[in-house]
């Protein structure tokens, strides 16, 4: 890599991390600069997953105990792991071109569903207990996701959670933030062994997504519930824009 293609990847990575502990979607700018770097989408796809993962435990570090999920969610967290693995094979095993076309619309929907949660909630009716098992198959799907691509998983985790979950949405996206990071260690696991990752760029960009995922999960912590909402609406509405002009234009 040139000099700007370091500092390109690195600003990204940084960015990233600071990102996916407040709403997600760090990976896709993450992404798109490993493969202005040169690289192709499949090996910068692996390499994006490999490289962000410190950063997801700098945000749970970050978190206060009170915020910090126990084990009584231990099946969603399951759910959630088998789910990524299972997405992760099917991303070393078929094209990522199909799968494109579908998540400008995952990651719109999902911001759709957090913006009008307190309203759907309303509607719903009863307690998020109620939905247990809606909880559960939303996690596996949402680990499927992240598995494949991972773009906007925070966004569709954040809405998944908000309709499932009766807590704050501070207390909301600690839990979002704990399931990334399961998704993401599965990920790396199976990208290690089987995956095309680039270990230089990994290796680089590691420490700054470490670094953003600190920074991030700290500033969150002192955000209001409705602007924690409204950033993270207002993001995941950019990165679908962005998702479907990269799929259709």
């Amino acid at each position: 890599m040139s000099v700007g293609q370091l500092v390109l990847v690195s600003g990204a990575g940084l960015i990233g991390g600071f990102v996916n502990s407040i709403a997600g979607g760090g990976s896709l700018l993450l992404f798109p600069a490993l493969v202005a770097s040169g690289m192709g989408t499949v090996p910068a796809n692996v390499t994006n997953s490999v490289a962000l993962w410190p950063g997801y435990i700098g945000n749970v570090v970050a978190l206060g105990p009170e915020d910090r999920p126990g084990r009584s969610y231990w099946q969603v967290f399951l759910a959630s792991a088998l789910g990524a693995g299972s997405g992760c094979a099917l991303l070393l095993l078929t094209p990522a071109s199909a799968f494109d076309v579908v998540v400008p619309f995952l990651v719109l929907g999902a911001s759709a569903l957090l913006a009008l949660q307190p309203r759907i909630k309303a509607a719903l009716g009863g307690h998020a207990a109620d939905r247990h098992g809606y909880l559960l198959a939303g996690s596996a799907l949402g680990g499927l996701y992240g598995g494949y691509f991972g773009g906007g998983l925070g966004v569709i985790f954040m809405a998944l959670l908000g309709l499932t979950v009766a807590a704050p949405l501070t207390r909301v996206n600690a839990l979002k933030g704990v399931l990334q990071l399961l998704v993401s260690t599965v990920a790396l696991i199976v990208f290690a062994v089987f995956g095309p990752v680039d270990w230089v760029a990994a290796l680089l960009i590691a420490p700054l997504s470490l670094l953003g995922g600190v920074i991030g999960g700290r500033f969150v912590r002192r955000l209001s519930e409705p602007v924690l909402r409204a950033c993270v609406v207002a993001f995941g509405v950019i990165v679908g824009v962005w998702l479907a002009i990269r799929a259709f234009a």
